[in-house]
């Protein structure tokens, strides 16, 4: 989970953004700090890092709270029952899955499902269902509030639903570690995570911000995951039918209502969603993506291989994977990118093999109009 030292490093962070300044660069410049400073090394980029999240909170995502008092996990067949403690509030939840064949006394990996999956079955990998609307509702933009997120930090905290979603999904995994895997079956060091369309942005979230997931899977997220909000606006203004953030805070609460005050000026944020992929960096990341004009195809690409840099600099280019495949329905897994998610999967959940360091994509895009007045990248050597 994200360290809560560096949300009070970064508690000033507020006064040092002024609101309507970021416009200059297309997509905001990973490897300069809000204060001008250059990121040169990999501690450097670690602090990056923190700021990115402290920023996307401030203006998109809403505060993601620290782990509860106290979680209780009891297993019992295949289901695991947990008791969370949040000051005075307390909930209690059950959470079913399938335990991974031959995981024998270490436990084998499992896939978080966010509100089920839709991707090509792994052999040898368990599963976890995670019933995200429970948590957190995805009614309507009146529906924030509504969920067990909410019954134990209060109807009116500031997260979205997506961000609720990544920290419902933590107490998941504290109970997995609290058990050990010789009662679940499952190693919680070799997790990932998937979900498609409205979930798909949730398992983005739920990845980018729950640093224990191994492997992020996020399919047919679209705006609101894999999409960045100013190229996914370019698209409209071209005349494209694409979602974008002035929609998105119309149809649900899957962002903070913080962010309704930016949603029509979305190049003056200081951070974008190739932000949100580095947050995940340098752990294992496989974009699925469709060619569908609302998911915005150009936004995506753009947007993803942004991070993909991110990835190179840091010497680990191959962590993350771009497969955007068309020609099929919405949430509809190609057969054509079940070599690429079997990459992943082994690489990162079984710890074999290498990942194919997909970069698939028909849109037609140029990366020096979203990226070219970034600075240098450094060459970052992980420690």
């Amino acid at each position: 989970m994200r360290s809560v030292t560096s949300t009070l490093l970064l508690a000033g962070l507020a006064a040092a953004l002024p609101s309507d300044k970021f416009s200059d660069i297309p997509l905001p410049d990973p490897w300069k700090f809000a204060n001008g400073q250059p990121v040169a090394t990999y501690a450097d980029f670690k602090c990056r890092q923190a700021e990115m999240f402290k920023m996307m909170q401030q203006y998109e995502l809403g505060d993601y709270p620290p782990p509860p008092e106290s979680v209780t996990a009891t297993m019992s067949g295949n289901s695991m029952s947990l008791t969370i403690k949040v000051g005075s509030n307390t909930k209690t939840l059950s959470v079913s899955m399938t335990k991974p064949a031959a995981g024998g006394t270490g436990g084998g990996p499992a896939i978080i499902a966010v509100g089920g999956s839709s991707i090509a079955s792994q052999s040898g990998v368990g599963s976890i269902s995670f019933g995200n609307d429970a948590c957190a509702a995805q009614s309507n933009p009146s529906s924030h509030g509504t969920g067990w997120f909410f019954d134990l930090h209060g109807k009116t905290h500031s997260a979205g639903a997506t961000t609720a979603w990544a920290w419902c999904v933590g107490r998941i995994i504290d109970g997995l570690e609290q058990l050990g895997a010789d009662k679940t079956g499952i190693d919680p060091k070799k997790l990932g995570v998937t979900g498609c369309s409205r979930n798909g942005k949730g398992a983005f979230m739920v990845g980018a911000l729950e640093s224990r997931i191994a492997l992020v899977i996020p399919q047919e997220s679209g705006s609101g995951g894999a999409a960045c909000w100013r190229v996914s606006d370019s698209e409209f203004a071209k005349g494209k039918n694409i979602q974008t953030a002035h929609q998105i805070v119309r149809e649900n609460a899957w962002f903070s209502p913080r962010f309704t005050t930016y949603v029509n000026k979305t190049n003056t944020l200081p951070h974008d969603h190739h932000f949100l992929a580095s947050l995940v960096a340098p752990r294992g990341l496989i974009i699925l993506e469709n060619d569908i004009d609302w998911l915005g195809p150009v936004s995506t690409t753009v947007c993803m291989r942004a991070a993909k840099m991110v990835y190179e600099a840091l010497g680990v280019k191959s962590n993350m994977g771009i497969a955007l495949v068309g020609g099929h329905s919405h949430c509809s897994f190609p057969s054509s990118s079940t070599a690429d998610l079997k990459s992943y999967v082994d690489k990162f959940l079984k710890g074999t093999g290498t990942p194919s360091d997909a970069d698939i994509s028909p849109a037609k895009v140029t990366m020096d109009d979203w990226v070219g007045k970034w600075s240098a990248a450094p060459k970052i050597t992980i420690t």
